[in-house]
């Protein structure tokens, strides 16, 4: 077990110094900083000093080693556009984004799951039939016109809720929250409904296939044989095995999570990392552009080793340190 644990972090490692390398070299491309950091009257020397005191003039391989082992410290250099190290403005942005991910997951998760059982034991009602109608919709329809369409509805028409901005926060340490006023709850809503509804429907969707493939299982009719009874059977050995493929995607779908945040994030103008790396990139703001996807990758490197163990609490054939290893 923790031989896998420790392979997995290595492989993880690596995947972290890939995303790293990629990303480095491909924002060397988008545009020159140092044309939008100074003004038109700026002489050609003082770019070149300018230049040479962000490192540009060094070769990409210095540059990249040095961005790494710096980046190991918890260190991302400083922004182009706002002067400030990179690590103190994710840091600012990263409560709005993960407050909003870990809803959004949530409702995605715990609704997903919840009609895609539903569907599958009712499989012939009216409901589950209305419900399997919906989740095409959310399939179908991409990300900034459901958020644009709860806006217009919710915020525009209604009312009720407000189409922009995080509401009034409340800091606890360095974390900032809106979950403990009015405001900040009224605007989480539209928001964690935009980006979970996608998930939502896809989780529901899987969890339905897997739950009729399971029920058709032999063991089930083994349990009905049996005399078990039927909430039995559903609940405790149909959902259990319905869940290990799931997890999965809903792991993946939890790393995604984050980088569709950019999408509802620009949508409502949600002061968080996504919304960051859109002014980043629209002003070659490289530094926050890499240590962003680097964040990204770290993310779906943690949300996998997670999934992997979960694999294990669900399947008691896979807690052997051979079954580990294949």
């Amino acid at each position: 077990m923790i031989a896998y644990i420790l392979r997995s972090l290595a492989q993880g490692a690596l995947v972290l110094l890939a995303v790293a390398f990629i990303a480095f070299s491909m924002f060397r491309f988008v545009g020159d900083p140092v044309a939008n950091m100074v003004g038109q009257e700026a002489t050609l020397q003082d770019r070149q000093e300018l230049r040479e005191r962000l490192g540009l003039e060094r070769p990409f391989p210095v540059q990249f080693a040095i961005f790494v082992g710096n980046a190991v410290q918890g260190d991302f250099g400083v922004s182009y556009r706002q002067a400030r190290p990179v690590s103190a403005l994710m840091v600012e942005r990263l409560p709005a984004t993960l407050e909003l991910a870990i809803l959004s997951a949530l409702f995605a998760t715990v609704i997903g799951v919840g009609f895609g059982v539903y569907a599958a034991i009712r499989r012939d009602g009216f409901l589950a039939n209305v419900v399997m109608t919906v989740s095409l919709v959310g399939v179908s329809l991409p990300t900034f016109l459901i958020g644009i369409g709860l806006i217009y509805v919710f915020a525009v028409e209604l009312r009720w809720l407000p189409s922009f901005g995080r509401g009034e926060t409340v800091r606890i340490g360095w974390w900032t929250t809106g979950l403990l006023t009015e405001s900040g709850l009224k605007s989480l809503v539209l928001p964690v409904l935009t980006l979970g509804f996608f998930q939502l429907t896809l989780i529901m969707r899987l969890v339905r296939s897997e739950m009729l493939e399971v029920m058709r299982a032999d063991f089930i009719r083994f349990a009905r044989a049996r005399g078990i009874p039927e909430r039995t059977i559903e609940f405790r050995h149909a959902l259990r095995n319905t869940l290990i493929p799931v997890v999965t995607i809903a792991g993946l779908q939890l790393g995604s999570i984050i980088a569709f945040a950019i999408v509802t994030e620009t949508v409502f103008q949600w002061p968080g990392l996504g919304s960051l790396f859109v002014q980043a990139v629209q002003f070659a703001d490289v530094p926050v552009m890499a240590a962003y996807l680097v964040f990204v990758a770290f993310v779906f490197v943690v949300v996998n080793l997670l999934v992997d163990l979960t694999y294990v609490l669900l399947d008691p054939r896979l807690r052997g340190g051979k079954a580990l290893a294949k």
